[in-house]
Order: structure tokens, then sequence, then C-alpha cells
């Protein structure tokens, strides 16, 4: 059983997790990414795509042109659990490399 995050874990996650902001009315994060073309978004996409999929932990996005909206939940909860925190340590080591840059 996957288990929501407590507050002590939820208390760190700024710091842990820099431009993820709270979803109003969700117990979710999301972060919108910005990329020099669409072809750099769609490859941080693939990459991001391919951690998912090895995590077994889908995220909820959006794709227009260079930007990448991205929105993490654990479904088998209803909320934050470690498979987001997880997911978005990752995608943050993808937005990093030389490629593409946040937003």
């Amino acid at each position: 059983m996957v288990e929501k995050l407590t507050q002590a874990e939820r208390a760190s996650l700024a710091a842990e997790l820099p431009g993820w902001e709270p979803v109003e009315g969700r117990d979710a994060l999301k972060k919108t990414f910005r990329f020099k073309s669409f072809n750099q978004a769609w490859g941080f996409m693939n990459r991001v795509a391919l951690a998912a999929e090895k995590l077994n932990h889908h995220p909820e996005w959006f794709n227009v042109y260079n930007r990448v909206e991205i929105t993490l939940t654990t479904h088998d909860c209803d909320g934050l659990s470690e498979r987001d925190v997880t997911l978005a340590k990752r995608i943050e080591a993808y937005a990093g490399s030389p490629s593409p840059s946040s937003a």
C-alpha cells in the first residue's frame, strides 16, 4: 500500500524540489519547463517517460511547442507520496542536463 507523505516529509519539499508548486484543490505538485525548441522539449519528455515507466509511476503532463507542464500525484493513495518525490527528482536531473532549461 502506498502512503501519503507525512507533514514532516511535506515540509522539506520546497527545499528538495525548488519550483514545484502545490496544485489548487488537489494533493499534487506541478512545474512548467521551457526549452529552446520543440525537439528539446520532446527529448526531455522521452527521458521522463522512460524513467516513469521504470518506476511504474506516470505523470500527468501537457506539451505545447517548447513548454512541458508536469503534474505529479499518486492515484493509489489519492495524494502525494514518495513516488512523486522520486520521479520529481529524476525530472529535475533531466531538466538540468545541458539541452533543456527550466522556467
